[in-house]
């Protein structure tokens, strides 16, 4: 288990914007992430006054190459954010879906008003993770806090860190994250998961941009346990996180693929397996090539090693030639220690 309470992978399906204003679509988002398999659905709340300002500066517009090129800030918060009046009917569709949910406050607002709906953890951003202020007030409801942490330097992870666990979060753990939509698969840099780990003593996971499921399956061989993944219902529908984002059947195949691997890593073992057992006896031994006399020497011409086992091991060949047989081994039969004549 780890520290939410789920089985290792622990699935996140982040909504986002993909409701695309419609709380039809939401609920049906829920739908469609439990049946993936999904542990739980993410949410965001937040109001456009809460996460950017309104004006006309060249700075507010979104330039540099992203899907979002051309728009404000304010135009694009204001269409993507989640209406805060659904939130108790999409509780109510987790509860009905028996999924878990979970949101991404971004200001001290939202947290407050998520608290009225007891979420058993919180997400911060990637691009929150220098909000310190934030963090320590997330952090003061005593709850785990998963913190992504796309494009932050090894200092401001350890900012975040301890400002999560000196405000009192009850678990902090670390997502690996490139802030990219979609992100690159040859940006992932998936080798800084066992340092994270070791680094700062705690759960690691990825919050996944890329598009496919091999930077997961890598991350989770890595020592990833918690994956997130925004989900939507068709990409062809447009909207603010539709291209980066995996449709139902993604989903499903992501986590299929996700759980295989897992079971595939298994645990430290050596020796059969319980499937391997009756592969044991497969194994060669020393066996008759021919009927064998008592008295008559053992030879390469009438012992060998051969399958299936139940004879002496191979090792004893050599040890058990010009030996005399202590009886009559009809053809095929193993050789066994009580019918070779060691003393001699």
């Amino acid at each position: 288990m780890n520290p939410l309470g789920k089985e290792s992978p622990t699935v996140i399906a982040e909504m986002s914007a993909n409701h695309n204003g419609s709380l039809e679509r939401a609920l049906a988002l829920i739908a469609e992430a439990a049946r993936a398999g999904s542990d739980f659905v993410k949410f965001q709340h937040y109001r456009p006054e809460t996460i950017t300002v309104k004006g006309s500066s060249p700075d507010l517009r979104i330039s540099g190459g992203t899907q979002w090129d051309g728009s404000t800030l304010w135009d694009l918060y204001s269409s993507a954010m989640t209406p805060w009046e659904w939130t108790e009917d999409l509780v109510d569709a987790c509860n009905t879906h028996k999924i878990g949910w979970l949101s991404t406050p971004f200001d001290e607002s939202a947290v407050d008003f998520l608290e009225g709906f007891n979420p058993p953890f919180y997400k911060i951003a990637s691009f929150e993770i220098i909000n310190l202020p934030l963090i320590r007030y997330v952090a003061g409801t005593k709850k785990p806090l998963v913190i992504s942490t796309g494009m932050a330097t090894v200092g401001e992870i350890d900012a975040a860190f301890h400002a999560a666990v000196d405000g009192g979060a009850s678990e902090v753990i670390l997502l690996r994250t490139n802030s990219g939509y979609p992100a690159p698969i040859s940006e992932m840099d998936l080798a800084s998961l066992p340092y994270m780990a070791e680094r700062w003593q705690t759960t690691v996971g990825l919050s996944d941009h890329t598009l496919g499921n091999t930077s997961a399956i890598v991350a989770l061989a890595l020592g990833a346990q918690v994956f997130e993944k925004h989900l939507t219902i068709s990409r062809a529908d447009g909207g603010p996180d539709a291209a980066f984002s995996a449709e139902p059947e993604e989903m499903r195949d992501y986590i299929h693929g996700l759980r295989e691997a897992q079971a595939s890593i298994g645990t430290r073992r050596f020796g059969p397996s319980p499937g391997e057992e009756k592969s044991v006896a497969l194994r060669p031994s020393l066996r008759a090539l021919k009927k064998i006399r008592e008295g008559e020497l053992f030879t390469s011409e009438n012992v060998a090693v051969r399958r299936p086992s139940g004879g002496l091991p191979p090792e004893r060949l050599h040890e058990t030639l010009g030996r005399r047989a202590l009886q009559v081994i009809d053809v095929g039969s193993p050789i066994t220690a009580n019918q070779v004549d060691f003393k001699v």
